[in-house]
This record gives structure tokens, C-alpha cells and sequence, in this order.
């Protein structure tokens, strides 16, 4: 069972503001200095402003600058990663804009790493035939994006609330956005409660990675965005599509929490895969060897360890040099060395690990979702993008695009603050923080790398014993568990974990980074659509959406959305219409 609420006491104080967003990550910051000259913007993040996911990301952004390169071919290798499921109007758009935003970042301070002529330096990762990925500080463009937007926000006046994890989307009588409640960690009560009304509600909160035992995202990606948008009812699309990056740093048997990432970028520099006894296992498995995309190669390395036994793979760079892993990898390098690997000398132990969620809450192409004045960007959101599996460095690149379109469509909006109220009465049961162990234990033993029907069950079953346990628990007045970020948060990584395992268990295929061992092929007949999860008044649904239903609509503006909602009646009805 799934809350309709988080239980939490009554607001204790209100702030307002025109537009509110929840994140900061590239997403979140480029959504409110974009959104700060049509009103007043309020910047909410859970950790400090720049422990966001982006500063992490090593790899860089991809952009079609190269003169041998075009939209048209990025475009072809996101389709190509996507297996068939990216909505085409979307990545158009990601591909067509993208350069342009690019350009918007550089010049708001964003210094990437230069050629000997002085022009953007580009390299190449998995899937993708051109070198178009500009990077920053080597291996740390995240670390700089994030410096330069941060730079650009302390020169605004936007408010920000350091240290606050968003609970629930506040809406009014019709059903529209109207602010959100939170809980400020360290300042007052353990478990009290603000809230700030906001007709315009902008979700960037990042990732879900923390539901599974290793992953390479930060502690605060608990899946906190898709756990408020399904308790509002919002439409959330293909959760079974979580992309396991396949080159991980193994730090041993029962490794938990964030795990050093070995960017693809050291691929697309010549390094490359091999086993215990040194073979290349990639080759001949896909024409591009180690530069595959992600699912084709994660699942290349865990097909040989199950073959061989090995609890991981190696990644081989010793002949990169030191010069190269000086200059071009130096966060990797000193992250090795730390850990006691010296890629100079020896190959890197690497395995696969949760590393990104290409589903989300479903939005159009200008980020709107199906619940009105409610918005989503980056990771969070599902656009249409990336479709089945993420291309590498086609994140930071969505999160830049559809947050510039997101505060161009709130500046056309003119919304009254309308009234809201959340009675405390209404929220639901809260999970013993002991428990996130377990989910996370359920999720990497059942819904991992690989999956299949029987243990797909089995995670549905224990998921929700869980759930029933504290359902009853609380009905029979025992003590029940206090509201406290701990519980909330595991109280969304369930949430979170039971709607993957229902699209998982739904999906009889294997497709991108959604690997069935009891369907171990595509089936474009069956299943080439979306699985749409939504929380009704008794439960969640997850519904199939063919892909001519799902990706046929079209705006009262005359604009091809990401995507489009089948009705009762078969006709198509879109988000614009909707809102």
C-alpha cells in the first residue's frame, strides 16, 4: 500500500513565491535563473546547493560543435541507445537546442576545456560515432557547471532553503499545483513542517539510486520527486528502465551506498574491458566493443562474471599513460589511488552499479506533467529522451534544454496563488527507517542487472508485507513510527521500489537496460510502448501504452508533445489540454 500522503504535522509556517524549485542540480539552477525575470523564485534543495547529482558527473554534455558532426547524427545514436522507445519530437529538440544552450552556459561563466586553437575540446563516449562531449577540469565538468551556476545564483536575489526535503505537492479544489510542504532538517523539531505556496511547482530532484544497495549516486537520491508525484497523482513512465553504468570501481563483496564511477570517457579514450585472464570480452559482441551503449556493455560484463564466477571485470588503461590520466582523468585517478588501485600500473576492478533512472515522471516538451502548474526537469522527469536506455552525457544536456523550456512556458503562464490546505488527518503510514536495508537488499537481489518473473514476484511480495506489517502495526495502536526525515525517506524508497518492480515484473521483454532472463528478446510486436504507473484511490496501476497511442499527440498550439495520454474513449488527449 502506498500513502496518498506522508504523514507530517500541519505546516508551522508559510512562505510564498511565484515559482518554487526543488533541486539543484543543472536542472534546478537553470530553471530559476531562467524563471527569476518573470517573478519571484524560490530555491529548495535537500542537501547544500552543490551536493546535487551534477557536480558528480565526469563524463561531460554532449553537443553536436564538431564540423564533422550535426543534430542529425546525435540524434541517430540517442534513437539507436534508446532501443526504439525515444520519442523522436523530444530528442529533436534536445539535439537542435542543445548547442545553443551549451553556448548559453559558456557564456554564464561555464569554463570547458579547450583545444591548442582555443576551441571546445570534445571526446567521445559509449554509443555515440562522433567525438561531441565537452568536458570540463578533465574528468570534473559537473564540479563546473555546478561552480558557474552557483556563481550566477548568488549574483540573483533568489531565495534558497538549504537542508530541505520536499514531502507533498500542495493543490487546491481543482486539482492544480499550489506549493509544497517540507521539512527543514536540523531547524526546529524533528519532525516539523514548512510549507511554501507557488503556483507554479518545478521538480529537479534527481535520481532514485538509493534503492538499491550500490549505486553512483549521492545519498540524497532517494526518489523523493517520483514518490511526490505519484501521492499526487501523476502520471510516471517506464520506472523498469534504471541504466546500470557498467564501470564501476568494486570496492569488494557487500559494497553499499555511492560508489566511485569510471567514466565512460576513459573508454573513449582507449581503455578497455577484459576478465581475469586478460581477454577482451567486448569484442565481437557489439561493433563498437567497449564503446556499446551502457546496457549492451553492463551486460556484457555481468553475462562473464556469472560465466566465470568473478565477482567483477577489469577495466585496462595502463597504456593511456600517466600524462593522459594526469591531465584528462585526475578525479578518477586520485579516486583509484585512494582506494589503493593505480590505474597507471594495474587495470581497475569495475562492476556495474545503479547509476540512472531513465524513466520519471512523464512530461511534455515543455515539461509540463499531467497534473496542472506541476513541472518536471532533469532526471527526475521522463521527456521522451531516453526512451529504453540513456545515451552517455545526453543528461546534463536534457536537464540544460528542457529547464530553459520549462521557464519559457511559466513565463507565458499567468496563474493566481490559489488556495491550499493539507489536513494531517489524511497522511498516511510511515515505514520504520530500519527497514531501508531491506528494500535495498530486495531490489539488488531481484530487480538488478538481471530480472526474471520469479524473483520479480518475490520482490513484490516481500515489498509489500512490508508495507502491510506497517499498516497493521499502526491499526492495532502499537507504536507507531514518528515522522522524522529517516522515515520519510524510506517511506519514498519504497514507494519508489514497488512502483519499478510492478513496470518490471509488467514488461515480458528484454529492451535497453531492462534485461529479462525468461524473455530474453526485443519484442517490438508486444511491447514496444510505455508502462504509465499512476496511484489511484485503492492502489497503483500500471497500464500499457502502444507507441502510436503514446507519442501521437498534439498540442492546441499545434506542438508535437513528448508524449500524449489515451483515453477511455480511444481518442488521443494531451497535456496542454489537460492543464
Amino acid at each position: 500500500m502506498i500513502p496518498r500522503l506522508l504523514a507530517a504535522p500541519e505546516p508551522g509556517w508559510t512562505v510564498e513565491a511565484d515559482v518554487v524549485v526543488v533541486g539543484s542540480g543543472i536542472a534546478g539552477l537553470v530553471t530559476a535563473l531562467r524563471c527569476r525575470s518573470y517573478g519571484t523564485v524560490l530555491l529548495v534543495t535537500k542537501a547544500l546547493l552543490d551536493e546535487g547529482s551534477t557536480r558528480w558527473a565526469q563524463g561531460g554534455i554532449a553537443a553536436a560543435f564538431a564540423p564533422d558532426d550535426s543534430p542529425e547524427e546525435h540524434l541517430a545514436d540517442t534513437l539507436t541507445a534508446g532501443v526504439g522507445l525515444c520519442d523522436e519530437a523530444a530528442v529533436r529538440t534536445l539535439v537542435t537546442e542543445g548547442p545553443g544552450a551549451v553556448r548559453r552556459l559558456i557564456e554564464l561563466g561555464t569554463e570547458f576545456d579547450r583545444t591548442v586553437e582555443g576551441e571546445v575540446a570534445l571526446t567521445r563516449e559509449g554509443g555515440h560515432h562522433r567525438r561531441r562531449i565537452a568536458h570540463a577540469g578533465g574528468d570534473a565538468t559537473g564540479a563546473e557547471i555546478s561552480r558557474a551556476l552557483l556563481a550566477a545564483l548568488k549574483e540573483s536575489d533568489i531565495r534558497v532553503i538549504e537542508h530541505a526535503l520536499v514531502l507533498d505537492l500542495l493543490t487546491d479544489d481543482a486539482g492544480r499545483a499550489a506549493g509544497i510542504t517540507l521539512h527543514v532538517m536540523g531547524e526546529g523539531e524533528p519532525g516539523g513542517v514548512g510549507a511554501v505556496r507557488a503556483p507554479a511547482v518545478v521538480l529537479a530532484t534527481g535520481g532514485l539510486g538509493q534503492v538499491f544497495s550500490a549505486t553512483t549516486n549521492p545519498s540524497v537520491s532517494t526518489g523523493d520527486g517520483v514518490a511526490l508525484a505519484l501521492r499526487a497523482g501523476a502520471a510516471v513512465t517506464d520506472l523498469e528502465f534504471v541504466q546500470f553504468h557498467p564501470t564501476v570501481l568494486w570496492l569488494g563483496d557487500g559494497a553499499r551506498g555511492q560508489q566511485p564511477l569510471i567514466s565512460e570517457a576513459v573508454r573513449g579514450e582507449g581503455a578497455y574491458l577484459i576478465d581475469h585472464s586478460g581477454e577482451r570480452f567486448m569484442v565481437g559482441r557489439h561493433d563498437l566493443a567497449e564503446l556499446a551503449p551502457r546496457d549492451v556493455v553492463a551486460k556484457g560484463i555481468t553475462t562473464r562474471m556469472r560465466a566465470t564466477g568473478a565477482s567483477h571485470m577489469f577495466l585496462d588503461g595502463r597504456h593511456l599513460g600517466v600524462r593522459m590520466w594526469e591531465d584528462r582523468f585526475p578525479t578518477i585517478l586520485a579516486a583509484c589511488r585512494h582506494h589503493g588501485i593505480d590505474p597507471v600500473k594495474e587495470p581497475i576492478p569495475v562492476v556495474p552499479a545503479a547509476h540512472y533512472a531513465s524513466g520519471g515522471i512523464r512530461t511534455d516538451l515543455n515539461g509540463r506533467t499531467s497534473v496542472p502548474g506541476l513541472y518536471a526537469c532533469g532526471e527526475v522527469a521522463c521527456t521522451g529522451v531516453h526512451g529504453a536506455n540513456r545515451l552517455a552525457s545526453n543528461s546534463l544536456l536534457e536537464g540544460l534544454v528542457f529547464a530553459e523550456r520549462i521557464a519559457a512556458t511559466i513565463s507565458r503562464t499567468s496563474a493566481v496563488l490559489p488556495a491550499a490546505e493539507r489536513g494531517v488527518e489524511e497522511g498516511g503510514v510511515l515505514l520504520d527507517p530500519s527497514v531501508r536495508g531491506e528494500i535495498q537488499r530486495i531490489m539488488t537481489s531481484y530487480a538488478g542487472v538481471l530480472r526474471n518473473a520469479e524473483g520479480l514476484a518475490a520482490a513484490e511480495r516481500e515489498l509489500s508485507a512490508m508495507a502491510d506489517g506497517a499498516a497493521r502495526g499502526h491499526a492495532a495502536d502499537a507504536a507507531c513510527v514518528a515522522p522524522c526525515v529517516e522515515a520519510w525517506e524510506v517511506t519514498n524508497l519504497h514507494t519508489v521500489a514497488t512502483a519499478i518492480v510492478a513496470a518490471a515484473r509488467r514488461r515480458e521483454e528484454t529492451r535497453g537496460s531492462h534485461w529479462r532472463e525468461d524473455f530474453p528478446e526485443r519484442d517490438d510486436a508486444g511491447w514496444r510502448g510505455h508502462l504509465v504507473s499512476r496511484l489511484g484511490d485503492e492502489a497503483l496501476s500500471t497500464t500499457y501504452e502502444a507507441l502510436s497511442t503514446a507519442h501521437e499527440a498534439t498540442t492546441a498550439h499545434g506542438e508535437t508533445t513528448a508524449h500524449g495520454a489515451t483515453t477511455a474513449h480511444g481518442a488521443t488527449t494531451t497535456y496542454e489540454e489537460m492543464t
